[in-house]
């Protein structure tokens, strides 16, 4: 079984169906993967939802990540990765193919690091991208 994997939004509710021409599309670190679970487990977020991620327009450079968990909703594609189910709209996933996900700690902070091949540019600040 591939570590991401994808299933059609009519069977969200059953054990994800592998599609190995999806593998790999949109995944998180072991690192990340542990934080979501904490972030899940101290703010109770019921286990129907998933962690969305999205692209948003706006930010320096043209676009801007958003994160947060939601229920599914239809259209949504929908991958597991090391056992977080992650949600992304039809616009989203355009932009995202092959993202990976990693959560950083450093002396600026901490945070969700987006590592996507997509991107032509990024602002200094790292909170927005180009293509």
């Amino acid at each position: 079984m591939s570590e991401t994997q994808s299933i059609t939004p009519e069977t969200h509710a059953s054990a994800p169906i592998s599609d190995p021409e999806m593998s790999g599309a949109l995944s998180l670190t072991d690192v990340a993967a542990t934080k979501v679970q904490e972030i899940r487990d101290a703010e109770s977020i019921e286990a129907t939802y998933g962690l969305r991620v999205k692209v948003m327009g706006g930010g320096c450079s043209g676009f801007q990540y958003d994160l947060f968990f939601d229920e599914p909703a239809e259209g949504d594609t929908i991958f597991e990765s090391l056992g977080v189910r992650l949600l992304c709209d039809t616009m989203s996933f355009m932009y995202l193919m092959g993202t990976t996900i990693d959560y950083v700690e450093g002396l600026q902070g901490a945070g969700f690091k987006f590592n996507n091949p997509n991107t032509t540019g990024s602002c200094g600040c790292g909170s927005s991208f180009s293509v």
